[in-house]
Protein backbone atom coordinates (compact mmCIF):
# COMPACT_ATOMS: atom_id res chain seq x y z
CA UNK A 1 0.00 0.00 0.00
CA UNK A 2 1.17 3.52 -0.76
CA UNK A 3 -0.37 6.57 0.86
CA UNK A 4 0.18 10.31 0.82
CA UNK A 5 -1.57 13.42 2.07
CA UNK A 6 -2.20 16.43 -0.16
CA UNK A 7 -3.24 19.91 0.93
CA UNK A 8 -5.95 22.01 -0.70
CA UNK A 9 -7.27 25.52 -0.10
CA UNK A 10 -11.06 25.63 -0.47
CA UNK A 11 -11.59 29.33 0.19
CA UNK A 12 -14.35 31.22 1.94
CA UNK A 13 -17.44 29.86 0.19
CA UNK A 14 -19.11 26.48 -0.34
CA UNK A 15 -17.14 24.50 -2.87
CA UNK A 16 -16.96 21.32 -4.92
CA UNK A 17 -13.27 20.95 -5.78
CA UNK A 18 -12.33 18.46 -8.52
CA UNK A 19 -9.47 16.20 -7.37
CA UNK A 20 -9.56 13.81 -10.35
CA UNK A 21 -6.31 14.95 -11.99
CA UNK A 22 -4.39 14.64 -8.73
CA UNK A 23 -5.92 11.21 -8.09
CA UNK A 24 -5.12 10.05 -11.64
CA UNK A 25 -1.50 11.20 -11.31
CA UNK A 26 -1.18 9.41 -7.96
CA UNK A 27 -2.34 6.03 -9.32
CA UNK A 28 -0.42 6.40 -12.60
CA UNK A 29 2.80 6.12 -10.58
CA UNK A 30 1.69 2.63 -9.53
CA UNK A 31 0.94 1.37 -13.05
CA UNK A 32 -1.03 -1.64 -11.85
CA UNK A 33 -4.45 -2.76 -10.72
CA UNK A 34 -5.95 -2.07 -7.31
CA UNK A 35 -8.07 0.41 -5.42
CA UNK A 36 -7.68 4.10 -4.75
CA UNK A 37 -9.11 5.16 -1.42
CA UNK A 38 -9.68 8.92 -1.01
CA UNK A 39 -10.27 10.16 2.54
CA UNK A 40 -10.69 13.64 3.99
CA UNK A 41 -9.83 13.64 7.73
CA UNK A 42 -12.12 16.54 8.64
CA UNK A 43 -15.46 16.47 10.46
CA UNK A 44 -16.89 19.05 8.06
CA UNK A 45 -15.98 17.88 4.54
CA UNK A 46 -16.81 15.01 2.22
CA UNK A 47 -15.80 13.22 -0.96
CA UNK A 48 -18.29 12.86 -3.82
CA UNK A 49 -18.11 11.21 -7.21
CA UNK A 50 -20.16 13.22 -9.67
CA UNK A 51 -20.11 15.07 -12.97
CA UNK A 52 -18.52 18.50 -12.86
CA UNK A 53 -18.46 21.43 -15.25
CA UNK A 54 -22.01 20.97 -16.55
CA UNK A 55 -23.78 22.39 -13.50
CA UNK A 56 -23.99 19.23 -11.39
CA UNK A 57 -21.44 20.57 -8.92
CA UNK A 58 -23.53 23.73 -8.45
CA UNK A 59 -26.67 21.57 -8.24
CA UNK A 60 -25.06 19.56 -5.43
CA UNK A 61 -24.25 22.72 -3.50
CA UNK A 62 -27.82 24.02 -4.05
CA UNK A 63 -29.29 20.71 -2.85
CA UNK A 64 -27.07 20.73 0.25
CA UNK A 65 -28.08 24.34 0.93
CA UNK A 66 -31.76 23.30 0.70
CA UNK A 67 -31.22 20.33 3.03
CA UNK A 68 -28.75 22.04 5.34
CA UNK A 69 -29.47 25.80 5.43
CA UNK A 70 -26.84 28.14 6.85
CA UNK A 71 -29.01 29.54 9.63
CA UNK A 72 -29.28 29.40 13.43
CA UNK A 73 -31.20 26.11 13.75
CA UNK A 74 -28.09 24.07 14.52
CA UNK A 75 -27.10 23.08 18.06
CA UNK A 76 -23.42 23.08 17.08
CA UNK A 77 -23.03 26.86 17.09
CA UNK A 78 -19.42 28.03 17.06
CA UNK A 79 -18.05 29.77 13.99
CA UNK A 80 -20.10 31.46 11.28
CA UNK A 81 -23.89 31.26 11.14
CA UNK A 82 -24.97 27.77 10.14
CA UNK A 83 -21.59 26.20 10.89
CA UNK A 84 -23.40 23.23 12.45
CA UNK A 85 -24.61 22.16 9.01
CA UNK A 86 -21.01 21.46 8.04
CA UNK A 87 -20.85 18.86 10.81
CA UNK A 88 -24.01 17.15 9.52
CA UNK A 89 -22.95 17.13 5.85
CA UNK A 90 -20.57 14.12 6.11
CA UNK A 91 -23.60 11.96 6.93
CA UNK A 92 -24.89 12.84 3.43
CA UNK A 93 -21.58 13.23 1.57
CA UNK A 94 -19.22 10.77 3.29
CA UNK A 95 -15.59 11.66 3.98
CA UNK A 96 -14.31 8.90 1.69
CA UNK A 97 -14.64 7.15 -1.66
CA UNK A 98 -12.99 4.10 -3.17
CA UNK A 99 -12.37 3.82 -6.92
CA UNK A 100 -11.09 0.81 -8.91
CA UNK A 101 -7.76 1.26 -10.68
CA UNK A 102 -7.00 -0.80 -13.79
CA UNK A 103 -3.59 -0.63 -15.40
CA UNK A 104 -2.67 2.49 -13.47
CA UNK A 105 -5.82 4.35 -14.55
CA UNK A 106 -8.91 5.31 -12.56
CA UNK A 107 -11.87 3.18 -13.65
CA UNK A 108 -14.35 6.06 -13.50
CA UNK A 109 -17.33 6.45 -15.80
CA UNK A 110 -17.13 8.93 -18.67
CA UNK A 111 -18.56 11.87 -16.72
CA UNK A 112 -17.44 10.95 -13.21
CA UNK A 113 -15.02 13.09 -11.20
CA UNK A 114 -13.66 12.69 -7.67
CA UNK A 115 -14.47 15.85 -5.70
CA UNK A 116 -13.88 17.37 -2.30
CA UNK A 117 -17.09 18.93 -0.96
CA UNK A 118 -16.61 21.62 1.66
CA UNK A 119 -19.29 23.81 3.24
CA UNK A 120 -17.09 24.96 6.13
CA UNK A 121 -16.13 28.54 5.30
CA UNK A 122 -14.35 28.84 8.68
CA UNK A 123 -11.53 26.46 7.65
CA UNK A 124 -10.21 26.99 4.11
CA UNK A 125 -7.28 24.56 4.48
CA UNK A 126 -8.02 20.89 3.84
CA UNK A 127 -6.02 17.69 3.77
CA UNK A 128 -6.92 14.72 1.58
CA UNK A 129 -5.29 11.31 2.03
CA UNK A 130 -4.83 9.21 -1.11
CA UNK A 131 -4.11 5.51 -0.57
CA UNK A 132 -3.43 2.94 -3.29
CA UNK A 133 -3.93 -0.70 -2.42
CA UNK A 134 -2.52 -3.04 -5.09
CA UNK A 135 -4.77 -5.84 -6.26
Amino acid sequence: MRSETRSYRTGDSDVVLDLTRDCAAFVADEGGDGLLHVFVPHATAGIAILETGAGSDDDLLAALDDLLPADDRWRHRHGTAGHGRSHVMPALVPPYATVPVIGGRLALGTWQSICLVDLNVDNPDREVRLSFVAG
